[in-house]
Parts: structure tokens; sequence; C-alpha cells
């Protein structure tokens, strides 16, 4: 079973529905005893990253986000959920993270050039590291195949841990991941085909 974890931050519905789609039942739950016993999570999330660490804090669902992944099973963290992974986050602050994956979020405006505009929105190429056409959540993924992006900061982690990259001026972090935790900065729910082929992959992982 997918659990797509509910701690009241993240475009729900479309996520299932994109479940839906490719014959896979997911239930979307704020329930520490249905996450628990998930083959799978899903960590979504939009907004600001110290509001939703604090929502998923103040619920608990904290604890079962990390229990899920201690135990080796599959987690993948979108948009947001997927910077909520890392240590920290430098947006309007310093926020902890939950330190699945090494490294910290940061503004993208320092890093690209002054004519890009700020949030980064729109479809970009993939660009898959050696880790990342390794990697399971990948393997229907092919060259240059475009997903959608909608951000403004960026996942600034060691290279073993980013999966793949996305060109906006300069490479930013597209997808991470660690063992059997993994994360993608852009949204598979709303970027077809292709992303619909990487929930499948993720289902396909054990």
């Amino acid at each position: 079973m997918v659990a797509i974890v509910d701690y009241g931050v993240g475009n729900l519905f479309s996520l299932r529905c994109s479940f839906a789609a490719i014959g896979r039942q997911a239930v979307v739950t704020g329930d520490p005893a249905t996450l628990a016993a998930a083959d799978r999570l899903v960590l979504p999330g939009v907004g600001a990253f110290g509001d939703a660490a604090a929502a998923l804090r103040q619920s608990g669902l904290d604890r079962a986000v990390l229990a899920h992944a201690e135990k080796g099973k599959p987690l993948l963290g979108i948009c947001l959920g997927m910077q909520l992974l890392l240590e920290k986050s430098f947006e309007y602050g310093e926020h902890r993270g939950l330190g699945l994956i090494p490294g910290a979020v940061e503004p993208i405006r320092p890093v690209i050039p002054a004519g890009y505009k700020v949030p980064h929105i729109g479809w970009n190429a993939l660009e898959l590291t050696g880790p990342g056409r390794a990697c399971g959540l990948f393997r229907h993924t092919k060259p240059g195949n475009c997903v959608y992006f909608v951000h403004s900061y960026w996942a600034n982690s060691p290279a073993p841990s980013v999966l793949a990259t996305a060109e906006y001026g300069a490479p930013l972090t597209a997808a991470v991941g660690r063992d059997n935790v993994l994360g993608v900065q852009f949204h598979p729910e709303k970027s077809g085909a292709v992303g619909l082929d990487i929930l499948r992959a993720f289902c396909e992982m054990e």
C-alpha cells in the first residue's frame, strides 16, 4: 500500500489521482498506524519550509516518516517534501529538517544568472547523474525527459546524494536519494507521462 502523508500541507488529491492512473491505490492519511502499515510513503509539501516542518512535527508525523525510513521501506519526498528530507533550510531563517539526506535548502537567486526569474516555473529536462542512472526511481526515464518545476529554493546536497539535475542557467538539484529515501524537486503529478513513469518506478522499488 502507498500512503500519502497528510499533515495539512501538499497537493494530495492530484497525487492520489496520479497513483490511480497507474493502477496503484494510494491512501491519504495522517493516522500513524496506517502510515506504519504502508509499504511505501510519499511526503508531499507546498509553501514555506519552516511552516511545513512545524506542521509535520506538531502532528507527530515526523516520527512516522523517520520510523518508515529506518525500516528500509521506500520513501519519496516531492517538492517541499523533498526539501524536508534534508538537514536544514535557510528559507526565511534557519529551520531544521528531517536529516535523512545530507545538505541544506538554499535560495536559487545567488546561483542562477541575473536575467532568470524566481521562482523557477516550467518544464526542464532531467540530467541523470551516475547514482541517478543506477537508481530504480528513474528506471523508466529517458535522457532529456522533461518534468515540471515550481520552486525558489534548491537542495545543495553533496554529489553522492544527487540523482538528477535540471539546467536553469545553472545545474540545480532535481532529485536526491540515499538508500531507500528519495526526493524529487519537481512535481511528478504535474509532469504527464514522464511523471507517471517515475511514480510507477517508485511503486516497483523494493
